[in-house]
């Protein structure tokens, strides 16, 4: 309304009136410059605004009100608070405002809750008793103040007063839990877990926890000790029953124990519980479901599950985690500590009184392919096959649980596509042997990790040539084929003769001493070829000549020759009136024909028989005469030998005791003689028959053969 003007109109007890006047046209309020006394705090008051312009005037509806209706009165102030004993019991809170004030309300809460507690106090004259706040607790306090029980306004909040209580003696037992590791035959490690207590069951700071060891069967404590962690580990005997007890402390006292026996949480395999899997709920979420442990199921009284984050090699472990479980409970949602893209060993323990079973299964709540592959660290080459030793992937990269390693391998250079293997992760968490590569191949290895969502980039490459020795069985179809060989060759007299030989050539020279030999002596020479120029001679004169023989001049060109006679088990040579019928040739002996023309070479003696002229060699005993030479197979005695050279014969087996002389002339003729003083092949079997004598004009010599 342009143009106008506000004018305030208020009347009061006894007819009082005041009245002001707004030129402002954005006048909505106005101080009218007034006091109105507290004497009468039921004197009503009226009030009425009017509007006047130009075009006329217009008046509000009257308002009538009393002092109380208007006043607020101001907010208390000074507060605090008082704890009698120093006990949360009793505790008093106190303040001031005015006089006038016939009600307050307090308000407090714990500073980390929402939602006020409300208390009206009538009366309180600055001064009010709280009795439901919790031991150990900030609290912050508020208080409003009011002239009138009905009517009136309340004041503004005061100032906060934030205060703790006092502490309390803890109430409630610990939450314990233990894991039981054998160290070896006489120890065992026993690690114990334990929750903090509420805050309303601490009533305060805890300060230290109390471990209690003891022997149940003696009964008396063993170990005693106070840590400040929720943790702790100590070697006891693996004999013997053993219990812990855990207590918490604060300044006011300590909480009641907690009482639990050590036994083999895994020790009883019927009461293992059976089907145990890990599902994802949300991303800090795991639900763990189970199947009772079969017959066993009506002895479970309880279950628990625990859980921890799964860093191999680390070398602390990550915190417990555990909760409990009713018998007829078969599902659990496990939410503390539960992180996404990590991953958890999960157990399931079944419990009845002193025996315990378990199962577990690694889960994680959300996962996705591994960020990094494994890192080869080692390769060793073991009877054959290799060894490949890896590092794991840091637990921050695995992104979920590992469920399978592969690894790559290809020759160096090759276009081929790579052969691997696939390990599951639980058979071999860091090492894994491969036999199928082969010797002497430079080949390229590198790595990678599967989880659910998929495979790892791969991990570093390395460089292997496997040296490794030959397989066995490519040397025994060899080396029996090189022995039947050996054999086969060796059986023949004469490659053994000659690998004999080469062995003696190849003898070390303090092995080569040799023991003279009586046979091989000048005089022994000397004495075969005497007898061999008698006995041919007696051989020619014996068949009768029809007429005079023609001269026969033989130039004796015998240089050091080593005749050797044999002993020949063979038909005799004819008697009187028959001829020449054949000569048999040993392997030793080859012959050849009368007619074929011998090798050219000079005479040699056989090697290897020289042992032989001991049976051979003519005797000069008493029997022997001239007209009776000895034969070739008349042997020396072994006494006739001369002894006064200092020989010793070779071989003294194959000296004959005593042989008797033979009388008969006509016998003595040698059944078989082989001459070394001529080749082998010019002495042969006459094919004629020369009657009782055979003369020189039957006979033809040359120095390579005889013929007839």
């Amino acid at each position: 309304m342009w143009g106008r003007d506000l004018r305030w109109w208020l009347k009061g007890p006894k007819n009082l009136t005041w009245q002001k006047q707004c030129n402002d046209h954005y006048c909505d309020h106005l101080d009218l410059g007034i006091n109105l006394t507290p004497e009468s705090p039921e004197s009503s008051y009226t009030a009425k605004v009017t509007a006047i312009n130009s075009l006329g005037s217009a008046s509000s509806f009257p308002s009538s009100f009393t002092l109380l209706d208007i006043v607020r009165p101001l907010p208390p102030w000074d507060i605090r608070i008082k704890f009698v004993n120093a006990s949360v019991s009793r505790c008093t809170l106190q303040w001031r405002d005015e006089g006038l004030v016939l009600l307050n309300r307090l308000r407090y809460r714990p500073i980390n809750s929402r939602s006020w507690n409300m208390v009206n106090a009538t009366n309180a004259k600055g001064r009010h008793d709280l009795l439901d706040l919790k031991p150990f607790t900030e609290y912050e306090f508020q208080i409003s103040s009011k002239l009138h029980l009905y009517k009136g306004s309340w004041s503004d909040w005061s100032e906060s007063l934030r205060t703790q209580t006092p502490e309390e003696e803890p109430t409630g037992t610990l939450d314990v839990w233990y894991m039981r590791q054998h160290i070896d035959y006489n120890r065992q490690q026993i690690s114990l877990f334990w929750k903090n207590l509420s805050l309303s069951e601490a009533k305060g700071k805890i300060l230290h926890y109390q471990v209690t060891l003891q022997e149940v069967a003696g009964g008396k404590a063993t170990l005693q000790n106070i840590t400040e962690r929720t943790s702790w580990t100590w070697v006891i005997p693996r004999t013997g029953n053993w219990a812990v007890s855990v207590s918490a402390a604060n300044s006011k006292g300590s909480s009641l124990p907690t009482h639990i026996n050590i036994t083999d949480l895994c020790g009883a395999g019927l009461l293992a519980p059976q089907q145990v899997s890990a599902n994802s709920e949300g991303m800090d979420n795991l639900m763990v479901t189970w199947t009772p442990p079969g017959k066993a199921a009506t002895a479970v009284q309880e279950y628990v599950v625990e859980w921890r984050e799964l860093h191999p090699g680390a070398s602390t472990q990550p915190p417990l985690g555990w909760l409990w479980s009713p018998p007829y409970n078969l599902s659990a949602l496990i939410s503390e500590n539960i992180k996404p893209y990590i991953c958890y060993e999960i157990r399931v323990h079944a419990l009845s009184g002193d025996q315990g079973g378990c199962n577990s299964i690694r889960g994680n709540s959300k996962h996705k392919a591994p960020l990094s592959g494994p890192h080869i660290n080692a390769i060793s080459e073991e009877k054959g096959s290799i060894l490949i030793s890896w590092n794991e992937i840091p637990a921050r990269e695995q992104m979920g649980c590992i469920l399978h390693y592969r690894i790559y391998w290809k020759e160096q250079d090759s276009n081929s596509q790579p052969q691997l293997c696939e390990i599951p992760y639980r058979v071999s968490p860091n090492s894994h042997p491969i036999d199928s590569l082969r010797s002497r191949v430079t080949y390229i290895l590198w790595m990678t990790a599967l989880t659910a969502a998929g495979e790892s980039p791969q991990g570093n490459e390395r460089e292997f040539c496997l040296q490794g020795k030959a397989n066995w069985s490519t040397f025994v179809a060899p080396s029996i084929c090189l022995g039947v060989i050996m054999v086969g060759v060796l059986s023949v007299r004469c490659f053994r003769q000659k690998v004999f030989v080469l062995l003696l050539a190849l003898r070390p020279q303090w092995c080569s001493k040799e023991i003279p030999d009586p046979a091989n002596s000048t005089w022994a020479k000397n004495f075969v070829e005497e007898k061999t120029q008698l006995a041919l001679e007696r051989l020619l004169t014996d068949c009768p000549t029809p007429e005079e023989p023609e001269t026969l001049v033989i130039n004796k060109v015998l240089h050091q020759v080593t005749p050797a006679f044999r002993r020949s088990h063979h038909p005799n040579w004819p008697e009187k009136g028959q001829g020449v019928q054949g000569h048999y040739t040993s392997e030793e002996d080859t012959g050849y024909s009368a007619s074929s023309p011998p090798p050219p070479r000079a005479l040699t003696a056989e090697t290897g028989q020289g042992v032989d002229l001991y049976k051979v060699l003519g005797s000069k005993g008493p029997d022997s005469t001239p007209g009776n030479p000895a034969s070739p197979s008349t042997v020396l005695p072994v006494d006739y030998l001369p002894a006064h050279e200092g020989y010793l014969p070779s071989n003294i087996d194959y000296l004959p005791s005593h042989e008797p002389p033979i009388t008969d002339p006509q016998e003595e003729l040698p059944r078989h003689i082989s001459l070394s003083i001529f080749p082998s092949s010019s002495l042969h079997p006459l094919t004629f028959s020369c009657g009782e004598k055979l003369t020189l004009d039957q006979l033809k010599m040359r120095c390579g053969s005889l013929m007839l």
